[in-house]
């Protein structure tokens, strides 16, 4: 897996997500991992709450161990820096979530910018932004936050 990654971004060119075909279960975890970067990244304060928020999330929603997620939010720093806009990750979970999978990162984003327990209003902008890329409708977008607030007792 690490030798998969290491080839779609080497140290001198960013790989075009979408033109890799190898593996799209690999493209999905870059490209989520990528989103929750930039959400982090988002307030200009990468909290070790976010970090660690990211690192855990990463291992259990894709069953990787802890090696494989922390080459894979490495790269996934590489690959946000190259990137001109998010539609080249939104696009590939589009591609690979239904409805439902896209309201649970919807909710795994709100989780993130919860997770130091301060929302600013730059994460909220780019989460706005983000789910419509998603094409998440305007109520779930609220209702992920309330369920994420109801869930942390905000």
């Amino acid at each position: 897996m690490i030798d998969f990654f290491k080839k779609l971004i080497t140290e001198k060119e960013i790989v075009d997500l979408a033109a890799e075909p190898t593996n799209e279960k690999k493209r999905l975890q870059i490209a989520t991992c990528a989103l929750f970067l930039e959400v982090a990244h988002s307030d200009d304060d990468f909290s070790i709450e976010e970090k660690i928020f990211i690192e855990s999330t990463m291992r259990d929603k894709f069953n990787l161990d802890e090696q494989t997620v922390s080459e894979l939010i490495e790269l996934s720093m590489k690959q946000t820096d190259k990137s001109v806009s998010l539609y080249e990750f939104t696009e590939i979970i589009n591609q690979h979530f239904d409805k439902n999978a896209k309201y649970e990162v919807m909710k795994n984003l709100w989780r993130l910018v919860f997770a130091d327990d301060n929302l600013d209003k730059y994460e909220e902008h780019f989460l706005r932004k983000i789910s419509g890329n998603l094409h998440i409708e305007h109520s779930d977008f609220i209702a992920a936050k309330l369920e994420v607030k109801a869930e942390n007792n905000l």
